[in-house]
Formats: structure tokens, sequence, C-alpha cells
């Protein structure tokens, strides 16, 4: 799925010929159900290390809330086998680091080995505190979960920038660039935003941040920077960083400084908010990459949502891993790694997933609300190869001779990608 090859769901059906049926070398897969055989609203007696004939009761201690959401590792599929990494982590599960103000939480290779690529932080602001003025080595890519947050930017041309970021929008800040985040007053709550980073050691810990640069550089080569001859002018730099602080709310017609160099030519901020989703047979999909936010050239993603019994189709992307945040509702993925090495994890909201590059998998809705979820990559374009597309544009005879399909199936594949499947 390109930005540009999502189509509505309407399928274009594959051609059949007569080919006859391939004799088959090794015996046929099984058709048995792999279904979850709980969820996270069934009782406590419902977890049990056992699917049909396999496994037995457990015996020790349990974690009986972990197993209620995790049906499909506590009794994998059989279908599952071998070992792929975990590409499940709960945002529950990182430590917060809580200030004056708001908290922050991160995840990278440190607690979610395989997400090598991207790096992520949870973050919230009660209303007027700031997270203070900073840059990092990492473009910062975000979301916006809630509420209303207020950026500043200013970039190697003294070109500056501010916009009001709202719930379900974004912005994107190039490597190096120095930037400020702060929350509005439009929500009483204050916001909480998600940071996605391109390097998955990223560690928020080692921000650059203005108050630690000043608090660590000698107090006359301060003055003679800014040309102040009064000594007692820098007199109240914070002695440590502050990186998250209460402040009053900003006015909503907050201005920045008259710049002679006048205002960022491609903005920072995208409203993918009012961008109109493409309905699908199943649920809807929002796609923003470079070639609709151009200054976002390191990070693509989509938004997605998922009906009940409906799913995301199998697929995987060539070339870029897959990072992918849980809003709301519940689902599970199988990520198939080659060489028979496939496993199953379970998601909820507020937990994080992550798919190697041209790794197959899906994600199914398991419950009975929406499944909203975002699908996040390094790269400046979004790509993914659709298995019902990609076996419809086949040679029949083809996929027939390794799947032993009939003509009526063959007949129902889609030329056009389903991208999620009712």
């Amino acid at each position: 799925m390109s930005s540009t090859s999502i189509t509505e769901s309407v399928a274009i059906p594959s051609s059949t010929d007569s080919a006859a049926l391939s004799v088959t070398t090794v015996p046929f897969a099984s058709t048995d159900p792999n279904e979850p055989l709980w969820n996270i609203d069934s009782p406590d007696s419902a977890p049990s290390p056992i699917r049909g004939s396999l496994g037995a009761p457990l015996l020790g201690p349990d974690n009986i809330p972990i197993d209620l959401e995790n049906p499909d590792l506590f009794a994998p599929p059989t279908s599952d086998n071998g070992d792929t990494g975990n590409s499940k982590w709960p945002f529950a599960l990182s430590h917060n680091r809580l200030q004056t103000g708001g908290w922050a939480r991160q995840e990278n290779i440190e607690v979610m080995p395989i997400a090598t690529a991207m790096a992520s932080v949870d973050m919230r602001l009660e209303a007027g505190a700031i997270r203070e003025l900073h840059w990092h080595k990492t473009s910062e890519w975000a979301y916006v979960l809630k509420g209303t947050s207020q950026i500043t930017a200013v970039d190697t041309e003294g070109r500056n920038f501010i916009a009001n970021v709202r719930a379900g929008d974004l912005w994107f800040f190039p490597p190096g660039i120095p930037h400020s985040i702060q929350a509005t007053g439009d929500d009483p709550d204050g916001t909480e935003f998600l940071l996605i980073f391109d390097d998955g050691a990223f560690s928020e810990d080692s921000t650059f941040l203005l108050t630690d640069w000043l608090a660590h550089v000698p107090a006359e080569v301060i003055s003679k920077n800014f040309q102040v001859n009064n000594s007692e002018a820098f007199a109240h730099i914070p002695d440590k960083e502050l990186y998250i602080f209460p402040s009053t709310v900003p006015p909503d017609d907050q201005q920045a400084p008259v710049s002679p160099q006048g205002t960022i030519p491609q903005s920072y901020m995208f409203p993918l908010s009012t961008v109109n989703a493409t309905q699908l047979s199943g649920g809807s999909v929002k796609i923003v990459d470079s070639t609709t936010f151009p200054i976002s050239t390191t990070i693509a993603a989509a938004e997605v949502t998922v009906e009940p019994g409906a799913m995301r189709e199998l697929h995987w992307h060539p070339t870029m891993d897959e990072w992918s945040f849980f809003i709301e509702g519940t689902g599970r993925v199988t990520v198939f790694a080659s060489q028979s090495n496939a496993r199953t994890f379970n998601y909820q909201a507020g937990d994080i997933g992550y798919v190697p590059a041209a790794m197959g998998h899906y994600v199914e809705n398991t419950g009975n609300t929406t499944l909203r979820f975002l699908e996040i990559f390094n790269s400046d374009r979004f790509q993914d190869i659709s298995l019902n597309q990609w076996l419809a544009l086949t040679p029949p005879s083809l996929v027939k001779a390794h799947l032993n399909l009939d003509d009526e199936t063959i007949a129902q594949l889609s030329k056009t990608k389903p991208t999620v499947i009712g």
C-alpha cells in the first residue's frame, strides 16, 4: 500500500485457467481453528496452557492478569513455530520519569531489542507545562493523543515557526532543529503525545537541553556570548536541567517574534485529523508520508481502523521495519519470519508492536469495538505488498501449483489491495 495506491474496497477479481491441481509432496496444512481461547474480559479461571491435546494444567504460581492479556502466548496457535523475537512491549512496563508538570516514559532497544530502527516516548504535560527548549541528534515525529500542544522551532537559516497541534495531528522536526512543546489550555487536562525517533537506541535522557547546557558553561562566557555587561543578568539560570516544568498557559493568539529571515517554508505540523480516511470493507486508513507532509523525510505512517471481525490483510513491507502503537481496541498479530518461524502476539490499547522488514503479518480485531492503531516506518514513503494482490496478479497456474486452489477461489483474489478486509 503506497500513499497513492489505496483504492475503495471494490475488488477486481482474478482470472482463472484450467491448470490441474499440483501433485502434493508434503502434507496439507491444518484447517483446525486457532482463535484466541480467552480474552481480557474472561474469568480468572479461563487462562490455561492447553490447546486441544497439547499442553497441561499449570501447577505453580501465575500472573493471571498478564495471561488474560496474552492468550496466544500462553496457549499459542498450533500454526506458531520457532522464534521471531519479542514483538510486543506495553508502555505500562516502561519506567516513568515524573516531573512537576508532567511525565515521560520511553521504549527503545534496552527494553525491546527487536526494535532497532525506531524508539518512542509517551509524554504528558499539564496545561501550561513546558517540555523545555531542546534538540536531538535524530529526527522527531509526533502524534498528539489528547489535548493541544503548542510547538516552536527555529531552523539553521534563522527562520522560525509556531503552531498549535491538536489531537490526531502530527509534527516533525529534522535532526538538530531546536524546538519546544507546551500544553495549551484547550483541554483542562493538558496534552499527551507520542514521540517517534528514527533510531532504536535513542534515549530521551540524552536530549540536548537549554538549561543543562548553560548550567555547564562558565558565567563569563555566557555574558560574553550575549554581550551583556550586567553580571547579574544570568544569575538565575537553573543549575540543572528543567526537562518538564509548569508554566502559564500560552495565549490562544501566541505569535513568534518577527524574524528578518522570515518563517520556515515547509510546515513542521500536519493536520492529519482533518484528512478524509479511505473507507474500506473492514475499516479505514489514512496515509501520511513525504508526498503529503514534505518535511517528514525519515518517518512515514498510517492511521488504521479495523472493525470487529475484520483484519488488516496479510502483507509485508519490503524494506522498512514497522513500529506500531495501539490506540484503542484489542487485536492480534502473527509475525512470519521465514524458515517456519512464526509467533502470535496480542495487543491492547497502550501497547507497542514491531515487525522487522519483509516479515509477513496481519492485524486482526479480536474484540467487539473498533481497533485503531498507527503503523510507523523509518522511511520517506509508505509501501507494502498485499498477499491477495500478489496472488491475483500472478498467473493462476502458478498459484494453483503452489496452493492447490480451485477456480472459484482463484476468481475471488483481488487485483487491488483490500488493505482492511471486512
